[in-house]
Formats: structure tokens, sequence, C-alpha cells
């Protein structure tokens, strides 16, 4: 597996930043998996200089980010097969409040991971809980350091779609039903939530007990809403169903959310891809 690494610049300048953070926790999975990475210039250098994945042939330098190293992974993803360039996903540690986090390549690079299916990872959260689902895929053991990763009883989980990704979402939650089950809470935003409901009655859930706690649209407020459950820690996995063709009147609120899973960076997995998501599912089941 190849991916593309990059971290803001709050992510490397101490000892426990973010980059260093999941590094620590995710080294022995890196070499067991042999994880490549074309590294942003900057954030490899954080990593020499930490002596972090010191001997790893699978870490290659790229350019600065002002140089068109970021840019460079954006190609990578949609691929460049006649050069040996193609990334199976992209890590982005992402500093909501660092300017260059809505670059135009740093929103491609997420855009490109999502409409080709491949994972776009921008927490700590989700690149431990991704390294340790790809782990299990391989058939390790689980890493016990993961398994706060993974009490569902007392999580909360959100389950987001965009209007194209509706019968998406509907079809994912019913097939992986009793997974998504065994959450302590599951919210959602309006018409979503409503869907999921009445799936879930169609389901055996008992009927008038909601599977899915509703909150506003996204147009009315419901993407902020669930944004103040993540930053008070209420939720701790988000499932969230792009359309990466249409542009949103809420944009802004989407992106309020995004930022603010990217704000508790240690504590939230966020996941945007059906493709990515039924994986993890597979691998959750099997790791449990």
């Amino acid at each position: 597996m190849l991916l593309g690494l990059a971290a803001n610049r709050l992510h490397h300048r101490s000892d426990d930043a973010a980059l260093f953070t999941f590094l620590r926790a995710c080294e022995q999975g890196i070499r067991e998996l042999n994880i490549g990475f074309h590294a942003v210039g900057r954030t490899y250098d954080a990593i020499a200089a930490a002596e972090m994945l010191k001997g790893h042939k699978g870490l290659v330098r790229y350019p600065y980010g002002r140089e068109g190293g970021l840019m460079k992974l954006v190609a990578e993803v949609v691929g460049m097969p006649d050069e040996g360039r193609v990334l199976d996903g992209a890590i982005y540690l992402t500093d909501p409040v660092d300017p260059s986090s809505i670059f135009p390549e740093a929103l491609a690079l997420k855009r490109q991971c999502v409409i080709h299916g491949k994972p776009f990872i921008s927490t700590v959260a989700s690149a431990r809980d991704w390294v340790e689902m790809e782990r299990i895929h391989a058939g390790l053991p689980r890493d016990r350091h993961a398994d706060s990763l993974h009490s569902y009883a007392s999580q909360t989980l959100a389950l987001i779609a965009h209007d194209a990704m509706k019968p998406a979402m509907l079809e994912f939650a019913a097939a992986n039903f009793e997974l998504l089950s065994r959450y302590g809470r599951r919210v959602g935003t309006g018409t979503t939530g409503q869907k999921l409901n009445e799936m879930a009655w169609s389901k055996g859930w008992p009927a008038g007990t909601l599977w899915v706690s509703r909150y506003n649209s996204g147009p009315l407020g419901g993407d902020a809403q669930i944004a103040d459950l993540v930053l008070e820690g209420r939720c701790q996995r988000a499932i969230f169903f792009e359309d990466p063709h249409v542009a949103r009147q809420h944009e802004a609120d989407i992106q309020l959310l995004e930022r603010a899973v990217t704000t508790k960076t240690l504590d939230v997995v966020c996941m945007t891809s059906p493709a990515v998501v039924q994986r993890w599912c597979d691998a959750a089941v099997r790791r449990a």
C-alpha cells in the first residue's frame, strides 16, 4: 500500500504533535504492512528530524507544498500509471485554522479520494483506525491499544449523506445493521435520519423507538448541531457520504462539521467513501 502523507505545521512542531502521536501508535503496523508514504517536504523533514520510521524504505520525500508537493499527491490519487505513481489514499492531518488547509490542492486531495473510493484520512484517530483495520484484513492480531476506538457501546455514530448519496447510505446501513446497532447512540440529519429509522423498523427494531436521533436537515443547521456534539466529545465516529460533484448551498455548514472533526483529531474518526466504510465494517466484524 502507498499513501500520500502531509501534516499542517501545528501537527509536527512539537514532540507531542499529531503526526508523531500517529507514528508512535502505528509504527509497528506501518512496518508490518509495509505501508509506503509519499511525504510532502516539511512533513518528511519533521519525521526525519524526530528519527521516526528509521530505515523504512517506503518513506519518500516529495517537494514542499509551496513547490507543488501536495498537487503531485492529488495527481497520484487520480493515478499516473504510465509513471508507476498511483496512491491508494492519503493521510492529511489538518489544522482547521491553518489557511493552507483550504488551498485548492488541499480540497482537491480530499475530493479525488472521495471520487476514486480511496481513504482520505484527516485525523489521528482516523489514521490509527485505518492502520488497525488493514492489520485485521492482513490477518494480524488485534492491537489492544486500539480498543478504545472500537468501544461501540459507549460511543455515538453520526450517519450523514448528501441527497445523491442517500440511497447508498440506506443500502450500507441495511447491509451492516447489526454492527451499526452496537453503537450506544446513532445520530443523523433530517431526511437521512428518517429514512434510516424506517429501514431499522423494517429490520425489526422496536416500532416507535428511534434507531437514529434526528437533527435538522443540513441546510437548516443539522451539520452544525452534529459538529457541536463532536466538539463536546459526544460523537466519536462520523460516516459522511459526500457527493463531490454537486455544489451545495450549505457548503459552509459542511465545512464547519469537517473543521469540528479535525479539531478533535485525537478522538474522532471520519470516513467519507462508501467503499472505504464497507472495508472498515468488514474488518470491524472480524476484529470483534
